[in-house]
């Protein structure tokens, strides 16, 4: 039963006792039906609106969830731990677009963590995971003849 249908009954029970209108008390219980009723009708109005806000709420979400789907990549590439864009995933802070990220794995935890070019030229990071630190020796990597910035490049 509805409120509107709930005040309807109460009313007609109010008419079906034949009271005299020119009471207090009854000017009273009719004031109270009255405003029952008008409560009622707003808040069947208010239900009507949220039902609508709710639809086009849920319409919204599921444009946003198709545009999200071709302009991001949804997958976290650096790591298993999850299947949500890095943004959202609390163990990674990976993949600036300007920048090229590296897969390292921890040697104490064995957990694997993005590091950046910058960071592996630095030769040493602490592991974010166990606080480990981690050592990154490039030399002997490269021939005699090269002029990369990893090894040979700070030494000239």
């Amino acid at each position: 039963m509805t409120l509107s249908e709930r005040i309807s009954y109460i009313r007609g029970l109010a008419d079906g006792l034949e009271l005299d209108n020119e009471k207090k008390e009854v000017k009273v219980l009719n004031a109270i039906i009255e405003l029952l009723d008008d409560m009622a009708l707003a808040v069947e109005s208010t239900e009507e609106l949220y039902d609508e806000l709710a639809e086009q709420v849920d319409a919204i979400d599921e444009d946003l969830t198709y545009l999200e789907d071709d302009f991001y990549d949804d997958d976290c590439d650096c790591c298993d731990c999850c299947d949500d864009d890095c943004d959202d995933c609390d163990c990674c802070d990976c993949y600036d677009d300007d920048e090229a990220y590296y897969e390292v794995t921890c040697g104490k935890c064995e957990e694997q963590i993005c590091v950046s070019e910058d960071v592996l030229l630095e030769g040493e990071i602490t592991c974010p995971n166990c606080g480990e630190l981690l050592e990154f020796d490039f030399s002997g990597l490269c021939d005699d003849d090269c002029d990369c910035d990893c090894c040979c490049g700070d030494d000239e």
